[in-house]
């Protein structure tokens, strides 16, 4: 052990979902274990002319936000809003925490939240904001047209919801953006300054917030006509990204917190690294420098006190583009791992696409829920894997795995900016 055992311990206590192809833990597990494909025909992005007309939107939302939530609230809350409030709070009721009353004065100055979003209201701004002032219409925006729009506004809401009083913001870092939330929620915890955190990210179904991933051409423009095969990490065919969105929170708790509750723990976060490379060698700001994807994995199980060797299970960053060659021989050189020797390296993104901010969140929940109940879910449409990733082949589980013994997996997500971040967790042991 590298000092990990000094830390303060922090444990997985809760857990919520709202993805593309499932609304809620329970039937996400399900949908990983079949590889079940959230991603859907899109008839916005057909009207808007887009080259890719596929993508991952969470489906029943609203259906469920007029069960959860009053009116008044759901007259504040706009898509990207719901998302997270939905998986919020699942989250918290998951980990045996009751929902205040909205009318109650008592606050929790112990629980807080950092929940991320990429490009968050996007859909308020194109729809709303700026029609409307173009128009000369602004009184006609509403009260609550700030809040939906401003980049806090989903960490803000919850503050609201569950009347939290510890450290409550936004962070946004691309696509690392929920993965180095849990990241800044485990540093909290192991500081002392506060015994539960919400984290994770969210991220709005629009065409708005898409298009420009289309302008630059980095969509998969090649499988409209099928849209539950179009997400093709580490295929030899893939094409591009699929955009998807939703939202994934998971409630991070000290050790001491969750034993004094009695608390169920899903798993443990061991260690964790967030770093940039400088868009420097081979860097860019929209690729990773290769040395500091490296560095961060490393960095992040010299935090958790982990050997390369005791890694389990990769959940990999792994978009489909032309990225993920790349990915896997960082992740082979970070775990000194030869072809044939890694291990299994499986992409959420196959199935629910490529959720921006909200992919570390929604992702991360994959990664504990694997953890927790010794599985490892498919990596679907990579049945031809790219040539460049064919050393490594083998390592790539095309259906459920079960694997009781799983004990550390790794979870990456690299982002816009040539920004890391790596989490590594832990079967929960005493």
């Amino acid at each position: 052990m590298s000092g990990s055992d000094e830390k303060k311990r922090v444990v997985i206590t809760g857990l919520g979902v709202i993805a593309p192809n499932a609304n809620g833990v329970a039937d996400f597990e399900l949908a990983l274990r079949k590889g079940r494909s959230g991603l859907k025909h899109q008839e916005k992005m057909v009207e808007a002319k887009f080259g890719c007309t596929v993508a991952g939107s969470p489906v029943g939302v609203d259906e469920l936000c007029e069960e959860t939530f009053r009116e008044e609230e759901l007259l504040a809350m706009n898509m990207n809003h719901r998302y997270a409030a939905l998986a919020a709070l699942e989250a918290w009721q998951d980990a045996g925490l009751a929902r205040p009353d909205y009318d109650s004065d008592e606050v929790d100055w112990r629980s807080g939240a950092i929940l991320g979003t990429g490009i968050g209201g996007m859909d308020t701004i194109a729809e709303k904001v700026v029609p409307l002032t173009n128009a000369g219409k602004i009184r006609r925006m509403g009260s609550v047209c700030v809040e939906q729009v401003m980049a806090s506004g989903i960490s803000a809401r919850l503050s609201g919801l569950l009347a939290l009083g510890n450290q409550v913001t936004t962070n946004s870092s691309a696509c690392s953006t929920g993965t180095e939330a849990l990241s800044m929620g485990l540093e909290r915890i192991r500081a002392g300054l506060a015994d539960r955190m919400l984290c994770g990210g969210a991220e709005a179904a629009s065409h708005y917030i898409w298009s420009g991933f289309d302008a630059m051409r980095v969509l998969n423009r090649g499988s409209n006509d099928e849209p539950e095969k179009a997400s093709r990490p580490m295929s030899a065919s893939a094409g591009g990204f699929i955009p998807g969105a939703g939202a994934g929170v998971v409630l991070l708790e000290s050790l001491e917190s969750a034993l004094e509750r009695g608390a169920r723990i899903h798993a443990e976060l061991k260690g964790s690294a967030v770093n940039c490379g400088g868009q420097r060698m081979g860097g860019s700001m929209t690729a990773p420098n290769p040395t500091s994807v490296q560095r961060c994995i490393r960095e992040a199980l010299a935090d958790a006190g982990i050997g390369p060797d005791q890694v389990d299970v990769i959940n990999g960053h792994l978009t489909a583009t032309g990225a993920d060659p790349r990915e896997v021989e960082a992740w082979a050189k970070a775990l000194e791992r030869e072809p044939g020797g890694l291990p299994p390296i499986t992409a959420t993104k196959s199935m629910i696409g490529h959720a921006l901010g909200a992919a570390g969140g929604i992702e991360s929940v994959a990664s504990i829920l694997m953890v927790e109940h010794g599985f490892v879910h498919p990596s679907i449409n990579c049945e031809d894997v790219h040539p460049e990733i064919q050393p490594h082949a083998a390592s790539i589980p095309h259906e459920a795995m079960e694997r009781p013994d799983l004990e550390c997996l790794v979870k990456a997500g690299f982002g816009f900016g040539d920004v890391n971040a790596c989490l590594v967790f832990a079967r929960y042991r005493e």
